[in-house]
């Protein structure tokens, strides 16, 4: 999982010796939106692939947190739920997005809290749903290569991800902290 400074500024090289800052410049349009935007992305996804998203679980634990998350306000002890997810086509089966999240299941109501841990809906159609009002941030925009994300999307582990972090917000608590990873071939 990432690892933040005392200060909140995402410590890439500790993180990943072959991380990177992002070249906007290089970038296209609609992967310059992917990765600013501070919204969720099933819904221009949906559009961009003309077909229904949705989301398929890796893995979804709910453990202490060792050392705690600063950026977070997440002292060490304090349950979190570490969940791993792929946005992917309903018709095509093509995974468009890999993401991590680090939740605070704690600060969620518990609809909102069910719906993610009980369902496979996004977690920006279960905002919506449960009307949960949020404000994003980003605080990171990184490219690595792939590793053993590779296989989700059927690309060599050396071929560059372009990856974004940000910090979901609920009743002015970080609640939530995702990070949303894709290849730099998608979406150009």
């Amino acid at each position: 999982m990432l690892k933040y400074s005392e200060n909140a500024v995402y410590d890439l090289k500790s993180e990943n010796p072959e991380s990177e800052p992002v070249n906007k410049e290089t970038l296209g349009l609609f992967q310059k939106i992917l990765l600013t935007m501070d919204g969720t992305l099933t819904e221009i996804l949906e559009i961009y692939m003309s077909e229904s998203i949705k989301i398929v679980k890796l893995s979804e634990e709910l453990k202490p947190s060792a050392s705690g998350i600063p950026i977070m306000a997440v002292e060490p002890g304090r349950d979190v739920m570490e969940r791993k997810v792929v946005l992917q086509g309903v018709s095509s089966g093509k995974n468009c997005l890999y993401a991590e999240s680090i939740i605070v299941p704690h600060c969620l109501e518990k609809r909102f809290r069910d719906g993610l841990i009980k369902s496979n809906i996004p977690i920006g159609k279960l905002w919506q749903d449960c009307k949960t009002e949020t404000f994003k941030e980003v605080v990171a925009t990184f490219c690595q290569p792939a590793g053993y994300i590779a296989d989700y999307f059927k690309v060599e582990r050396t071929c560059p991800l372009l990856c974004r972090t940000y910090l979901v917000y609920s009743d002015r608590k970080p609640v939530m902290m995702i990070t949303e990873k894709f290849p730099e071939t998608y979406f150009i």
